[in-house]
């Protein structure tokens, strides 16, 4: 759920609020809100959702590579490369 919340920001935080965002890519709220969620990660540390969330998706790599000689798939690579 979203909620509409009004911020006072001074003219250098307001300026590296846009900042942020152009170099995102992205709206002055996303950045503030990227931004907020990062500090808090940092400060307390993922919350246990994401915490799962991470834990699953790196499972999920190590199945799909289980098996997988990396070596030999660089060789490979690289002799389909030979042409180029």
């Amino acid at each position: 759920m979203v909620h509409r919340t009004t911020l006072l920001l001074d003219d250098e935080t307001r300026a590296a609020a846009r900042e942020l965002a152009g170099r995102h890519d992205c709206s002055v709220s996303e950045a503030i809100r990227r931004a907020v969620v990062r500090q808090r990660d940092a400060e307390l540390g993922l919350p246990a959702k994401r915490r799962r969330e991470r834990l699953r998706t790196l499972r999920r790599l190590f199945a799909l590579f289980e098996g997988n000689d990396a070596a030999t798939e660089v060789r490979r690579l690289k002799s389909e490369d030979a042409g180029f």
